[in-house]
């Protein structure tokens, strides 16, 4: 049994997944505007997006996440018992932890600092204000219902799961998948016997059909997003879109800046890489991410561009990039900071500078407990506004843009996961194993 991950499939010829994807992108925002503009009230459109388009759509993001947990499982196991030594696997978390909460920390800052400068929530119409909260107030409220059961001790209490199948079933749970692959993981390294080797052989063999199949499914991309950006282009039309354009440019302007700023240098200074080469090398995951809208469902993409394209060491890739889809957020705690000011703009409220440390603080915190599927953020900036003290209902003024902002941050998210592998594995100087240690494991396993 050879240790070398089999990369999910992709096709050959032709023209490459992520033009595809963006094609699906234009073309469903095209015909979801003209939908919207000239046949909002035919009956066959309707029936287009509840037969077809959105059934469609969910069942693509269903076969990705189907395929989660196992991978996660089995990337996160492996990737700790390639390390081989539990000083290094500490050393490893260390530099990750810190590296994560650095560049969350700044990316939080970015957002905060440009909501306090465009203030986009004192350019709000009252009267648009009350009507987009009315036509999303039962969503808004089952999303405050979420958020007023999350606790920042329960999110760190859970990192411990006490039923390892329940936090399998909860979407709000997976890092305690995390931690459960990451004590298996330094049970092989412990305990080094025939039975052990044979499950990491096992191991290998879930991982990688795990790949191939998500690799099959991810052709389906195109589409998908076609799909998802025809629905939410004709439900919405320019109305909404017009009413929160300073929001929308807020989040997009603060993500740019992260993204196209911060990450290059980080990628650059620390890392050692050209950011030309980073990004060159990375579209492929980061559209796929936008495509998505799930950092945990683009992770095959994202191991494999790590270490076939950054020609990253799979033990820093497998164990970076697993646990960065569940815990490292950069977009997403940046969308969290600015949506929590913006609404305290809305509500004219003015938050002193301790308070906003506070939201910087919960933001990190809440980057980490947010889930890494579509929308996964909402009950975080819930929880975030009841503490601070602001009416989290008006989370539903937010909720009709909210699917592109997603998009795009999940995007940043992944592009934040590949760019802190880089840094870790240049600062931690982790090599894969050479050719002939590879033999001699492959001999240990069979």
């Amino acid at each position: 049994m050879h240790t070398t991950v089999t990369a999910p499939s992709t096709p050959a010829k032709g023209m490459p997944l992520h033009y595809k994807v963006l094609i699906g992108f234009v073309l469903g925002t095209a015909l979801g505007l003209a939908g919207h503009a000239l046949a909002l009230d035919a009956q066959w459109i309707h029936g287009l997006i509840d037969y077809v388009t959105k059934p469609f759509g969910q069942i693509f993001l269903n076969l990705l996440f189907m395929l989660v947990v196992p991978l996660i499982f089995s990337a996160l196991v492996l990737g700790v018992a390639e390390l081989g030594d539990i000083a290094a696997l500490g050393r490893l978390g260390w530099k990750t932890l810190i590296y994560t909460a650095v560049v969350t920390a700044a990316a939080v800052g970015i957002g905060l600092l440009c909501v306090n400068l465009l203030q986009p929530g004192l350019h709000m119409d009252p009267a648009l204000v009350q009507k987009t909260m009315s036509g999303n107030v039962l969503k808004a409220g089952e999303i405050v219902s979420k958020g007023n059961e999350l606790r920042l001790m329960d999110l760190l209490v859970n990192i411990v799961p006490h039923n390892i199948v329940g936090a399998m079933a909860d979407d709000k749970q997976k890092l305690g998948i995390v931690f459960f692959a990451l004590m298996i993981g330094i049970g092989l390294v412990m305990k080094p016997t025939p039975g052990t080797h044979a499950f990491k052989g096992a191991l290998h063999g879930l991982f990688e059909i795990s790949m191939h199949l998500i690799g099959l499914f991810i052709r389906l991309a195109p589409y998908a997003v076609a799909c998802f950006m025809f629905n939410l282009t004709f439900q919405l039309g320019f109305d909404v879109i017009r009413s929160l354009i300073w929001f929308v440019v807020t989040v997009l302007l603060a993500l740019a800046i992260h993204g196209f700023v911060v990450i290059p240098l980080w990628v650059k200074l620390m890392g050692g890489m050209s950011p030309r080469v980073f990004f060159r090398e990375t579209q492929e995951a980061t559209l796929t991410a936008f495509a998505t809208a799930s950092s945990t469902a683009t992770l095959p993409v994202t191991l494999r561009v790590a270490e076939d394209n950054l020609k990253l060491p799979r033990k820093v890739s497998r164990f970076v990039l697993t646990v960065g889809a569940s815990a490292n957020h950069h977009g997403t705690a940046l969308f969290e900071g600015i949506t929590v000011l913006f609404l305290a703009q809305v509500y004219g409220l003015h938050l002193p500078l301790t308070q906003q440390l506070m939201v910087l603080v919960l933001c990190i915190l809440g980057g980490i407990g947010t889930a890494g599927i579509p929308s996964g953020s909402l009950p975080v900036i819930a929880m975030i506004c009841g503490i601070i003290g602001i009416d989290p209902a008006g989370i539903g003024i937010i909720i009709g843009v909210n699917t592109f902002l997603d998009m795009c941050r999940t995007s940043l998210n992944v592009t934040g996961d590949l760019a802190t592998a880089v840094v870790v594995a240049h600062r931690s100087g982790e090599k894969d194993l050479d050719d002939a240690a590879m033999e001699k494991l492959d001999e240990i396993v069979r």
